[in-house]
């Protein structure tokens, strides 16, 4: 009798270490499940690169397991499913019927799932590098099942690579992560400002960035740099100022201001004797990034901008700086 009750009671209590397992089992998969397949590879690739330490030690170790989705989703699945199905068969030989459906149902919901993908959806990076190890050794048992019905996946569904963000998504990310937003962001208002202009530059053209001819400050190649004209010119803070002939819509050139500073005003000397720089004409429909092209090869760094018609070489209707002094 008392062998007997000994063998009974070892087996009650291996029965309970098997259902205590299968139930951090599944709950294990059903965490997973969520924190790894939330995890897209592109924000596992911007950790594993540009993250803290511990966070890029994370991301490495993630992003192997995490490449086939379709092959690791299907592992996870078949890995919950299995223990789920296996918990009321040692459950029946505990309790009566209703009671392990009872049991299992409660079990599973509370300690499978809720509290699992509570947790993984919070630690999912640190969970998720934790036992990737033991995903890999789950992906290799259940390859024969998990990897036909993936590859089935992926060609009915696509292989779910990620996409980047768009130009306007990414935009939007840039505001969001402004200091300005209230979302703990760190990019300073002027950051934030320099890369929307970055992100907007394709879209715009020369038109859209030109100074109109009525706001931008020219000399008359016939002026003469005295006092008052050199006073002007240098309140005005440019760098460059346009020169026109007769009319300020018709841009001939422009000056340089340092080019002026050896020039004695009581010598009135004419604008025109002084070295002029050609000045290059731009279609109003030019990309801007067309033009920051151009200026870069220092050829130039400001562009009169003339309306597109039949004839190009029509009189200016605007200008356009690179350097933001007549801006």
């Amino acid at each position: 009798m008392a062998i007997e009750y000994s063998c009974c009671e070892t087996g009650f209590f291996i029965r309970i270490v098997i259902i205590i397992a299968l139930v951090l089992f599944a709950g294990l998969m059903s965490g997973l499940t969520l924190g790894l397949m939330s995890l897209s590879l592109v924000d596992l690739e911007v950790l594993a690169k540009s993250g803290t330490p511990t966070d890029s030690s994370h991301a490495e170790k993630i992003l192997p397991v995490v490449r086939k989705q379709h092959l690791l989703l299907c592992t996870l699945l078949i890995c919950n499913a299995a223990a789920m199905e296996t918990l009321p068969i040692f459950l029946d030989n505990l309790v009566t019927a209703w009671g392990a459906i009872l049991l299992s149902v409660t079990l599973i919901l509370l300690f499978g799932e809720i509290i699992p993908q509570a947790v993984c959806s919070r630690y999912g990076l640190a969970v998720g590098a934790a036992v990737a190890p033991f995903v890999r050794v789950l992906v290799c048992i259940c390859f024969p099942v998990a990897y036909p019905i993936s590859k089935l996946l992926d060609f009915l569904l696509g292989k779910g690579h990620d996409a980047l963000f768009r130009r306007d998504e990414l935009k939007t990310l840039v505001d969001l992560h402004g200091n300005e937003a209230g979302k703990g962001g760190e990019l300073t208002r002027d950051e934030t400002m320099i890369i929307a202009g970055a992100l907007e530059l394709t879209e715009k053209t020369a038109s859209d960035a030109m100074t109109p001819i009525s706001e931008t400050f020219a000399v008359d190649v016939n002026a003469k740099l005295d006092r008052n004209l050199k006073k002007v010119i240098l309140e005005k803070g440019h760098s460059r100022v346009p020169v026109y002939h007769e009319q300020p819509r018709n841009i001939i050139g422009l000056v340089l201001v340092k080019n002026l500073l050896t020039i004695h005003p009581d010598d009135e000397v004419p604008v025109k004797r002084v070295a002029i720089r050609k000045i290059p004409r731009v279609p109003e429909t030019m990309p801007l990034y067309d033009i920051l092209n151009e200026f870069q090869k220092g050829h130039s760094h400001m562009a009169v901008v003339v309306r597109q018609k039949n004839d190009m070489d029509k009189p200016a209707t605007a200008t356009n700086l690179d350097d933001g002094s007549e801006g």
